[in-house]
């Protein structure tokens, strides 16, 4: 089972406080007694040496200081000499060796009374602190109780003994040991309690850090880390957050480098293909004449054609199907050379309107031959501003075209019209309309709606695609759209220097 870094921080927490609450506990019980019971020992030495700079010979200059002493250490203090007591704390010394006590004889005279030979009470423990001082454990046989016991020899030649019971001492290390052991069971809950609030708070920053670099992983870089602190976390998120800004800015230019990759590659694959169309294109249209032209050649030159008229025949084909050759040629080089985009403009300001008659003019007989009926509505004048000769050649180009398409009703509309800062010029005629799905790949090189009637019409498909460069090298628009009674095409001519 995977444990979180949370529970796994209180467990380890718990669990050193509760190894310290129970060795403060075993160091209690094994060394509190023995620690009291030395210090004891220095606190009766201490008292002895005390009493022993300031005694001069008579207990009773010292006896509230004595009384006193007693009283703080709980012990009894004798002082004796040559086996009489010159000073008890108690009225009676509390030993099966001393009985009541006589009189206290006067201040410079030793008592009469006579120590008796040796208390009633067995030695457990002796050691000699110094060559005047010895300390001993001893127990009274008939109160069943340790003593501890101080016995040192005075400057003036006068005995001092200090009497200590030492079940006090016991009594305080095992009631020090109970309190030690209640207070660390509450010590280790109130610690239990801080070290979950504790691993809690700790780990509350490092488990959003977790979550902010998972989500950095699914590479969503929107979630940023909120911590506000001034330590090594503080500035690992910080640092995350730089992170994920310069991995988003990194990864978001890369997805578009990509897309743009893609693009190029599409358009590439395009042109690949348009090239590859455009060579089968025009390998197709020359394959035609070139065939009609070694043909007739070829019959010429085997003098198939016996009689004048025939080689006159013979001869218009060689030269028709020549100049339609040269046509396709020329047309491939203009085509070529605008969409190179180093084909030069020279646009000034002209009159549109002006343009349109003196064209217009210009196929009045053509119109005559093939009884079509040309309607102009155009004002009488329109300032525009472009390359004249280029906004021409558009203009014979679509009405060529609507010649080429027009119906039995034999109808060709030119008008103009004002859109914004643009005058938009269409060439209508009269016929059946243009499929929607090809709109836009009729102004592709070498595309024809109705490729059965190519050859009729004398075309190669070159014309509209030479409208598009002229039109895209000026920077303007241009479209076609059906009508209830025909087609219209249309383009766009600056109405002043852009």
């Amino acid at each position: 089972m995977k444990l979180s870094i949370r529970t796994r921080l209180f467990t380890n927490l718990t669990a050193l406080l509760l190894f310290f609450v129970f060795l403060s506990l075993c160091l209690t019980l094994l060394g509190l007694e023995k620690y009291y019971f030395w210090q004891k020992k220095n606190v009766l030495v201490t008292a002895g040496e005390t009493i022993d700079s300031v005694y001069l010979g008579n207990p009773e200059d010292l006896s509230l200081d004595l009384e006193r002493l007693g009283n703080t250490l709980g012990a009894r203090i004798i002082i004796s000499r040559d086996g009489y007591v010159k000073y008890s704390s108690f009225g009676r010394i509390i030993n099966e060796k001393f009985h009541e006590l006589p009189p206290a004889p006067p201040s410079n005279a030793v008592s009469a009374v006579p120590q008796p030979p040796r208390p009633l009470s067995i030695s457990k423990e002796r050691e000699s602190f110094d060559s005047r001082t010895v300390l001993e454990v001893q127990q009274d046989q008939v109160l069943k109780i340790d003593f501890l016991t101080m016995e040192r020899q005075l400057n003036n030649g006068d005995t001092l003994l200090i009497h200590q019971p030492l079940a006090p001492m016991q009594e305080s290390a095992t009631v020090a040991a109970q309190f030690l052991g209640i207070t660390g069971i509450l010590a280790l809950l109130l610690g239990s309690v801080w070290t979950f609030l504790f691993a809690k708070k700790f780990t509350a920053p490092i488990l959003e850090l977790n979550r902010i670099a998972q989500s950095m992983s699914k590479l969503n870089f929107s979630q940023k880390c909120t911590i506000n602190r001034s330590d090594e976390i503080g500035e690992l998120g910080s640092s995350i957050n730089q992170l994920s800004t310069q991995l988003d800015t990194a990864i978001s230019e890369l997805y578009q480098k990509n897309l743009q990759l893609m693009a190029d590659v599409e358009k590439e694959r395009k042109l690949d293909k348009m090239r590859k169309d455009f060579v089968s294109s025009v390998s197709h249209e020359l394959k035609t004449p070139l065939a009609l032209i070694l043909g007739y050649a070829e019959g010429l030159k085997e003098n198939v054609a016996k009689d004048e008229d025939s080689r006159n025949f013979y001869s218009s084909v060689i030269i028709d199907e020549a100049g339609k050759m040269d046509k396709l040629v020329k047309d491939l080089l203009n085509l070529s050379q605008i969409e190179s985009g180093f084909f030069p403009l020279t646009q000034t300001d002209f009159d549109l309107s002006a343009l349109l008659n003196d064209f217009a003019s210009k196929y009045q007989t053509l119109f005559q031959e093939k009884n079509i009926t040309l309607e102009m509505n155009l004002p009488d004048s329109r300032i525009v501003h472009g390359d004249s000769l280029r906004i021409e050649q558009v203009l014979t180009n679509l009405l060529t075209n609507a010649i080429d398409h027009t119906d039995a009703n034999k109808q060709v509309k030119i008008s103009i019209q004002d859109v914004d800062d643009k005058v938009r010029i269409f060439v209508f005629n009269s016929g059946k309309p243009i499929p929607e799905e090809s709109f836009d790949k009729l102004w592709t090189s070498f595309y024809k709606v109705d490729k059965s009637r190519s050859r009729e019409h004398g075309g190669y498909g070159l014309g509209l695609s030479i409208v598009r460069a002229i039109q895209e090298l000026h920077g303007n628009r241009y479209g076609v759209q059906n009508t209830p009674e025909g087609v219209s095409f249309w383009f766009e001519v600056n109405k002043t220097a852009p």
